[in-house]
């Protein structure tokens, strides 16, 4: 059933609109429930006022709610302190942080109670921090990738925004221009629903953000162009106190932070001072609310407003640098708006024109500008929270003025700071496009993919773990992948002493993880990680089409890190074919040999006559000639004499053994492109490779040329290591490791020991010291076969061997008894097997002097 959960939810974009609604729901849910905790928090908390005495009250319920409130963050969720906005922003850069249903739960709790014993701090913050951390929790029920996870988690900050300020564009703005950074069409579009949803919700269940009185903000503001000097001046007061607001928050962390107490402490020393304060000021200070909309609507004093902005001012630093759970966007609208009231009255007093109330609204988004520097969020908060088209223009004025000034003053952001206190510092720095986010599965994928059948009994997939060195496999039933099996599967099964004649659907997982094509690395690396597993099957629909493991992943990450183009697909131009003969076409296959070296070009094409007459194939011999990258194969002059002559050996040996022979001669800048192009081409069903033993490249088992053929040809592939005898093939070993591979190398045998002389063949099983009595089933079952091809019964033997290593044993083995040629079968991944388990073939290819002859089958694509 879990399975089945986890499938269902794969990362696509129905699911992402689906979380972006619950999202925008859930975080207008939590912040209708901040507003109204809040709000009955503090109504209850001004009219203790009137049981006891001010100077009393304020101070003991600031010190005791302010305790309160830093121990549940202390205890419960360290995580959750301070506006959440730094810590939102850090999870969205990567940064190891903390995000989580437990963190938002704790913050909508601390945030309630600090704001309601009358610290000067606002709710917004706090509800970025809890719609994010909301989102957080909900991306991990689903198995999703990382840049899914930081788009829900955005969508989720949006959302909480949205709500606190029925702000919805605001909050898709705020995504945009301060958090995430992301124009992509994915992150917009869950942003704007989150958004969305968010502020609509917020608004029917009354989450209001301000509680403006709207019916009178849009009737008297008002904007003449002789006023644009005013602005402009309300710009840079903003800007230059905003950037002190700053500098002033900074240093009150680090004031706080020389008293060397604990959280709790710390706010509630913030709690009492503001307490006492408050309680020094008129009886209107109490109450937030009334204050703005006092401001707002122009019916205070310009003394009262000059007396409220120093008191924010100083309250909100005393409060913000405590570390206690409030955000700084509703202090930096009050202060805005007492700035922009001065101003307004100023500007009354000398002209007799104006609106103060207009002032009052445009200096809210230029404090809030110069403070968060979003210039763009200001505009549009102030602008969704009263409708009003004539704000606008000196919104844009004085929004602009003051995010410069303030910038120029102190540059860079707030939240940056803030983080930088933590010992956190974001990169401006763009990453690096890495593998991880250019490919996808398809890329890298193995498409030969090992299998069992679903009606495959439980003793026949015990002989198939077996055979092989894979943990697990896929099951598929008429092509269509149904399940998987692993060892631990087999181990259960063997564990409860249940019946062999079972089959293997019945204990199999059904409804696999699963990647498709498109998957980019980073996805599936995700998935890997996330649910400790070493491999994932690659579908399209139901039907199988490969397999990624974390090595396919390795490897392609460091093609790219060495500029591998096979990996990253910057294929260069097509070879060019500049000669060829072609034969009547009269063999059922056909035989690549690819010739290069005229010493060892003879032997190698002995032996692709040899197995060609046996198999009754037709001969492709092609001969490369590299050209520099910046020349095209199609127009350069290249001279081919060299060359003919050294296919001319070929079609000599082809004559004299009556087999059809092609020859071509190609141009390219990729000697491995040209080989698999003639793969394609000519529908190779062998190619016959030499490999000089050792290779430079670093990340290559064999070389450029001989891994890149290994991992994309699907014909067979025969790879040659001639020894130091090259004319020598009587005596021949051929390991049985009783892989689907040891096979291939029994049926070429017949073909190859046509090259010797009176041959004796020793097949060998290496075995474990601690084995007693050693199973030589396998090496048997070839013998027959070889006994029903040819009559070599009196010259083939099986030896067992005993060994830490088949590398090791076979090696041994080779240098005590003189073996002239040593056949191994592979697969792929055996060839290119990395360095962790060790390259069985390439170890034993390098660590004798006879001539070693590696055979891979072909893959079914």
């Amino acid at each position: 059933m879990n399975q089945r959960f986890r499938t269902w939810w794969q990362p696509r974009r129905g699911l992402a609109i689906a979380e972006a609604c619950v999202i925008g729901l859930v975080a207008a849910l939590s912040a209708v429930f901040l507003k109204v905790g809040s709000g009955w928090l503090g109504t209850w908390r001004v009219h203790s006022t009137h049981l006891l005495p001010a100077w009393l009250a304020l101070p003991a319920i600031g010190l005791v709610l302010g305790f309160v409130a830093g121990w549940l963050v202390d205890r419960l969720a360290p995580e959750a302190y301070g506006s959440g906005i730094p810590q939102v922003k850090a999870s969205l850069a990567n940064v190891p942080i903390t995000l989580s249903w437990r963190v938002a739960g704790i913050k909508l709790l601390s945030a309630i109670i600090t704001i309601g014993s009358g610290m000067t701090l606002g709710r917004q913050g706090p509800t970025v921090h809890v719609g994010a951390g909301l989102a957080a929790g909900m991306s991990r029920w689903v198995p999703t990738s990382p840049d899914h996870r930081r788009q829900m988690i955005a969508a989720g900050a949006g959302a909480g925004l949205a709500a606190a300020f029925n702000a919805p564009i605001a909050g898709v703005l705020f995504i945009v221009e301060e958090l995430l950074q992301d124009l992509s069409g994915l992150t917009l579009g869950t942003a704007i629903i989150a958004s969305f949803i968010g502020g609509v919700i917020s608004r029917l269940l009354g989450g209001g953000s301000l509680a403006l009185n709207l019916q009178l903000t849009p009737s008297s503001s008002q904007f003449s162009i002789p006023e644009i000097p005013f602005f402009l001046l309300l710009g840079i007061l903003a800007g230059l106190l905003g950037a002190l607001f700053d500098r002033g928050l900074i240093f009150s962390i680090k004031f706080y932070r020389k008293l060397h107490i604990s959280l709790p402490l710390r706010v509630a020393l913030a709690g009492f001072i503001s307490g006492v304060v408050v309680s020094m000021l008129p009886a209107s200070f109490r109450n937030n609310t009334a204050l703005r909309e006092s401001l707002i609507t122009g019916g205070s004093h310009p003394t009262v407003a000059a007396i409220a902005f120093a008191a924010q001012f100083i309250l909100t630093l005393i409060a913000f640098g405590s570390g206690a759970p409030g955000g700084l966007f509703a202090p930096s609208l009050i202060l805005g708006s007492c700035l922009g009231h001065i101003i307004g009255v100023f500007e009354l007093y000398i002209t007799g024109v104006g609106s103060p109330a207009t002032y009052a609204l445009a200096g809210m988004g230029g404090f809030f500008s110069a403070v968060s520097k979003v210039p763009i969020t200001a505009i549009v908060i102030v602008f969704e929270m009263t409708t009003d088209f004539n704000l606008v223009l000196p919104l844009m004025i004085v929004s602009v003025a003051a995010y410069l000034v303030a910038d120029k003053v102190v540059p860079g952001s707030l939240y940056e700071k803030l983080l930088e206190l933590k010992g956190i510092t974001l990169t401006k720095e763009a990453p690096m496009e890495g593998a991880l986010t250019k490919l996808t599965a398809k890329d890298v994928m193995q498409e030969r993919v090992e299998t069992l059948d679903a009606q495959m009994s439980l003793e026949e997939a015990m002989q198939s773990f077996a055979r092989s060195h894979h943990r697990g496999f896929p099951v598929v039933e008429d092509s269509k992948l149904v399940g998987i099996v692993t060892q631990s599967d087999l181990l259960k099964i063997r564990v409860r002493n249940l019946a062999n004649d079972i089959f293997l659907k019945e204990i199999m997982t059904p409804v696999p993880m699963t990647v498709t094509p498109i998957h980019t690395l980073s996805n599936v690396l995700y998935l890997l990680d996330r649910y400790q597993i070493s491999r994932l099957p690659v579908v399209d629909g139901r039907k199988l089409i490969g397999i990624i493991t974390r090595a396919d992943i390795i490897r392609a990450e460091a093609d790219h890190l060495n500029c591998d183009n096979r990996t990253l697909k910057l294929r260069p131009e097509p070879s060019y074919i500049v000669y060829q003969t072609r034969s009547p076409s009269t063999g059922s296959g056909r035989l690549l040999v690819p010739v290069a070296n005229p010493e060892t070009a003879g032997i190698l094409l002995q032996m692709a006559a040899a197995i060609a007459r046996d198999r009754h194939y037709e001969i492709d011999c092609v001969q490369i000639m590299l050209i520099p990258r910046h020349s095209s194969p199609s127009e350069t002059q290249v001279r081919t004499a060299k060359s003919r002559r050294l296919l001319r050996q070929a079609e000599v040996l082809a004559k004299k053994w009556k087999i059809p022979l092609h020859t071509q001669i190609r141009v390219t800048h990729d000697v491995a492109q040209a080989i698999l192009e003639t793969i394609n081409e000519q529908h190779i069903d062998l190619i016959l490779m030499g490999w000089k033993g050792s290779t430079s490249t670093p990340g290559r088992i064999f070389g450029n040329v001989v891994d890149t053929v290994i991992r994309q040809a699907s014909c067979e592939v025969v790879l040659v290591k001639l020894g130091t005898t090259q004319n020598s093939f009587n005596r021949w070993l051929v390991p049985m490791a009783g892989g689907p591979n040891s096979p291939l190398a029994i049926k070429l045998l017949p073909a190859l020991i046509t090259l010797g002389n009176n041959p004796q063949i020793h097949l060998t099983q290496v075995f474990k010291p601690s084995e007693l009595k050693p199973d030589m089933s396998v090496s048997e079952q070839a013998i027959r076969h070889l006994m029903r091809r040819r009559k070599l019964s009196s010259s083939v033997v099986a030896l067992p061997v005993q060994a830490n290593s088949v590398a090791e044993g076979v090696i041994n083995l080779v240098q005590t008894e003189g073996y002239d040629v040593v056949v191994l079968g592979a697969s792929q991944e055996g060839l290119l097997q990395q360095a962790i388990q060790g390259n069985i073939p390439e170890a034993i290819a390098s660590g004798v002097e006879s001539t070693v002859i590696l055979v891979r089958g072909a893959i079914n694509k």
